[in-house]
């Protein structure tokens, strides 16, 4: 009888609901930017973000962290993603304080900022743009502070052969949406990158970069290598491509360069240091400066 109990009981799960696939983390989104000052009003001071205290402290670089998420903006000549970043961060009311506190100084950029049902659109000096969204454990998972995903906006017919891709390339599972327009890959936990069918022009690939972690690391390499797609061979831990092809007959979909890092790179899992951009010197209050990117307990286990 007991036995019976049990195997009941396990009947109550989907495990299949908690299959990431081969992406276990998506790190970063690389776009180069001209002013490394003018990118720091709009990332730290506007959004309320937190510029990497340990690694690229120069004036060259910046990383800028978003719960375990970043953003990397090397100095060079401007690069623009074509699509948008989705932002999780939690404080409708204060982001916009904190846009409109930077509006003046970012005058004569493409800095604009404005609200929609249910995000703040912001864009960077250099025309990116930010969806920033409230938290949502339902929509976004349990994060009050991350990116959950880039969207990509990609010529018309291309998201099927894309969602082909991932999966058999990649290892990554791809599920459709939007009536078939719509390619969406799991890049980790309620992490994704999206490809959204659009019939406008878009500008040529400037170079900009997004970055994951994968547990198979060689079979995407041997299925990259034989199709010629590898870019760059960058260390033991990491390698590149840039075009996404149809699995099936190799017809070129879409190019956006793919930094791909084995799960034993030393970087995995970096812990990174999210500041409370509420804290100023005229409100401090002890223990309020880090920023707690995750949600607070909940019950997930009953037994």
């Amino acid at each position: 009888m007991l036995s019976r109990v049990v195997n009941l009981k396990h009947q109550l799960f989907d495990r299949s609901k908690e299959d990431l696939g081969n992406a276990i983390h998506f790190e970063h989104v690389n776009i180069q930017v001209p002013d490394q000052r003018l990118a720091s009003l709009f990332y730290v001071t506007g959004l309320g973000l937190t510029r990497d205290p340990y690694l690229m402290v120069s004036d060259t670089n910046m990383w800028i962290n978003a719960g375990r998420s970043q953003f990397h903006l090397p100095s060079g000549r401007p690069q623009v993603l074509r699509g948008h970043i989705g932002l999780v961060i939690e404080g409708r009311e204060a982001l916009l304080q904190r846009l409109a506190s930077v509006a003046k100084k970012l005058e004569g950029t493409a800095f604009a900022f404005s609200e929609h049902n249910d995000y703040v659109e912001a864009i960077c000096p250099w025309g990116n743009r930010v969806r920033c969204y409230e938290p949502d454990a339902a929509r976004f998972g349990r994060v009050t502070l991350g990116i959950p995903y880039v969207e990509f906006e990609v010529p018309s017919g291309t998201a099927p052969g894309i969602c082909a891709f991932y999966p058999q390339i990649m290892g990554m599972p791809a599920e459709p949406g939007n009536g078939g327009n719509l390619a969406r890959v799991t890049m980790g936990k309620n992490q994704y990158l999206q490809f959204r069918e659009t019939d406008r022009p878009q500008p040529e690939y400037d170079g900009h970069h997004v970055q994951m972690y994968i547990t198979d690391f060689s079979g995407p390499y041997r299925k990259l290598s034989e199709r010629n797609l590898i870019y760059s061979e960058d260390n033991q831990y990491q390698y590149r491509f840039r075009d996404i092809v149809d699995p099936a007959d190799g017809k070129h979909l879409f190019t956006v360069e793919h930094e791909v890092r084995s799960a034993t790179h030393p970087m995995y899992l970096r812990p990174l240091v999210n500041r409370n951009p509420a804290q100023t010197n005229r409100t401090y209050a002890h223990d309020h400066d880090q920023w707690l990117w995750a949600m607070g307990p909940d019950e997930y286990d009953t037994r």
